[in-house]
């Protein structure tokens, strides 16, 4: 695998060498001091342009950075006018490059757009001065009381769906609402709940995916619980895991934010869902 100084050292020098390339920016994980650094971490490039036509006709000019394993260009069969143009390419050994082209004459509005952007060419030195990089857009953002709401009457609302799919045998139906609806407003509460003990001055990741590092152990492990397996058992106990979690946690942010939690809308669904449970396969009311 190629190390991280021989990558910048070819993506710069592919730089230097094309004239149509004015100046070349970085953002994303690898320029953030509070990321994890792993061997999977990408190159989120921005090559800054002169034009993109003579770029996307002809793809050869990327082959330079290696032997690709699969690469993805989302904007290759746009019908809209393009704006940028994105290479998302995994290499042989292991490296990824997220290289993306945009106009010279929209340095402005992309310089804006992400705090985590540095600078790593400036052929014309036509670039404005930014900020060193911060991950502080990423932070945990403080809810209102409406949006702690909103999330409370989510996930009692769609938890009712997953006990309908269930009854019904329609197994695919309640994970789907299970993980997709249900799921993000119990990792929203949580999040909300790691930005209250930590000022609201972190990030938990994409996906949540750093949110064991700041969960007490066994939270973490009641999260892992709301996973099912693929039978009918398997989802309702995750979906009264998700309820205890989801409960627990939502009456910690209600207390240290002086929100309301609306315990009636708990307890009623709580006793609607365990009645679903418990009915006849062949009843004709509930």
């Amino acid at each position: 695998m190629r190390s991280e100084q021989v990558m910048f050292d070819l993506i710069l020098n592919v730089a230097k060498k094309d004239k149509r390339i004015r100046a070349v920016a970085m953002n994303g994980s690898r320029t953030n001091s509070n990321a994890p650094k792993d061997l999977f971490q990408d190159f989120d490039i921005v090559y800054l342009v002169t034009e993109m036509d003579s770029f996307i006709q002809d793809e050869k000019w990327i082959d330079i950075f290696g032997e690709r394993i699969i690469m993805q260009t989302p904007e290759k069969h746009s019908s809209s006018s393009i704006k940028r143009y994105p290479y998302l390419m995994l290499f042989s050994d292991g490296n990824r490059i997220d290289l993306t082209l945009i106009p010279i004459n929209k340095k402005d509005e992309y310089l804006q757009e992400d705090k985590l952007t540095v600078i790593l060419l400036d052929k014309d030195d036509s670039l404005p001065m930014i900020s060193p990089p911060t991950d502080e857009d990423y932070w945990v953002k403080h809810p209102t009381a409406e949006e702690f709401l909103n999330c409370c009457n989510e996930f009692w609302w769609v938890a009712t769906y997953v006990a309908k799919g269930l009854w019904r045998k329609e197994i695919l139906y309640a994970m789907d609402h299970l993980n997709n609806c249900v799921r993000p407003m119990l990792l929203k509460m949580l999040e909300w709940q790691v930005g209250i003990q930590n000022d609201f001055a972190v990030s938990i990741g994409k996906s949540g995916k750093l949110l064991q590092k700041f969960l007490p152990e066994g939270t973490w492990e009641e999260l892992l619980s709301t996973f099912p397996e693929g039978n009918e058992q398997s989802v309702w106990n995750a979906l009264f895991a998700m309820i205890n979690l989801f409960r627990s946690t939502a009456n910690f942010v209600a207390e240290s934010l002086n929100f309301e939690y609306q315990d009636e809308d708990d307890q009623r669904v709580t006793k609607y869902l365990i009645r679903v449970k418990q009915l006849h396969p062949n009843a004709f009311k509930i």
